[in-house]
């Protein structure tokens, strides 16, 4: 499975910045225009692991397959985008399609980049992209009560359905983010097919400028107080350092950079393990003389249904999994010494995958 995350903010923020950043094969043109990015730019992005590159000095395999994350750098959002200013239904209908959104919040001073909304307002910001979206939501919820109301003169059971969506109305119409409200399970039935926007899961990216990498600045400082009362995720980047790095090509040139402004790391590492962590994601491997090779799974997820990521032809066949866990295939020198050790189990369709643990999967065709 590959997680698709969503890029968006007002424009000039550095959302395009970023998508350069952290991106392989495709360049969004960053520009100091609003709507530069007319169409959704979409570019895959390996996840780096260090655990591969140790499972393969061990395997000695023909070739490393990492898994991948695909990042959509989506129009600028502007005031009013709900009703149609700007290319506000462009925006919200690719947003819907995406799995976490990446808000880029602008926390640099910078008189040479427009900003139409006068003084720099992190909060500000986050709340006009906050609005649009829960207008957005309280227009899809409010079609299907309609619906659900004439259903309900033939079919009394849809009397729970309209309660439930009244309470999400409620909510948004305080200026909540439905992320945030306590759902019943008849609540979350209720608005599952709406795929509501407020209800997707958020990490902010505080841009900040060179001399604030670091150690962050005010308003940087703000986002995450802003972000801890929401239990959402915050990084701290500088979107144009990160974008120089990710144009070099030597591991040499990107250790010097990260040398030069006291990095140790691309700030893309700590962005896609965010958002792993955001979606509650894990990765286990397969390993093999023709290839290693990461998969990405829902933490919580049994051996069959992991599977069929694979292929959809091992969740149905399934008879068992070989199972040894990272530290002791490395250990023990790969999959000989664990078996020799007794560390290579034989798991049944029950079994919970861990993550970093080396799967081997028996099943009928």
């Amino acid at each position: 499975m590959s997680l698709k995350a969503g890029i968006v903010g007002l424009p000039n923020v550095g959302k395009s910045t970023l998508f350069n950043a952290v991106s392989n094969n495709a360049k969004a043109q960053a520009s100091n225009y609003r709507f530069c990015t007319i169409e959704p730019n979409v570019g895959l992005v390996n996840v780096p692991d260090e655990r591969l590159k140790v499972l393969a000095e061990i395997v000695q395999p023909e070739r490393v397959l990492p898994t991948d994350i695909e990042f959509v750098d989506i129009a600028g959002l502007v005031k009013g985008a709900a009703s149609g200013e700007g290319l506000g239904n462009k925006f919200l209908a690719n947003i819907r399609e995406v799995d976490a959104i990446i808000h880029v919040i602008r926390c640099f001073e910078d008189e040479n980049i427009l900003r139409e909304e006068g003084e720099i307002n992190p909060l500000g910001d986050k709340e006009i992209i906050d609005t649009e979206l829960q207008f957005k939501d309280l227009e899809s919820i409010e079609r299907k009560m309609e619906r659900v109301a004439r259903m309900m003169k033939g079919d009394a059971s849809q009397r729970e359905v309209h309660e439930s969506l009244q309470k999400c109305k409620a909510w948004l119409e305080e200026g909540k983010n439905m992320r945030a409200m306590d759902m019943t399970n008849t609540d979350v039935e209720a608005v599952a097919d709406l795929f509501l926007l407020t209800q997707k899961p958020v990490l902010y990216v505080a841009n900040v400028d060179e001399d604030a990498i670091l150690t962050g600045n005010k308003y940087s400082d703000a986002v995450k107080e802003m972000a801890a009362e929401e239990g959402a995720e915050v990084i701290v980047m500088n979107n144009n350092i990160e974008a120089q790095i990710a144009e070099l090509e030597s591991e040499e040139d990107k250790e010097m950079f990260f040398t030069e402004y006291g990095l140790t790391e691309p700030g893309l590492n700590r962005l896609i393990r965010t958002a792993y962590k955001l979606l509650n994601l894990i990765t286990y491997f397969t390993c093999g003389v023709k290839e290693v090779r990461a998969w990405t799974i829902i933490n919580g997820w049994k051996a069959p249904k992991a599977a069929s990521v694979i292929h959809t032809d091992f969740e149905k066949g399934f008879i068992r999994a070989e199972v040894t866990a990272y530290d002791d295939f490395v250990s023990l020198g790969g999959e000989q010494g664990a078996k020799d050790k007794g560390k290579l189990r034989i798991e049944g369709k029950e079994y919970v995958v861990k993550d970093g643990d080396i799967m081997h999967f028996r099943f009928n065709v």
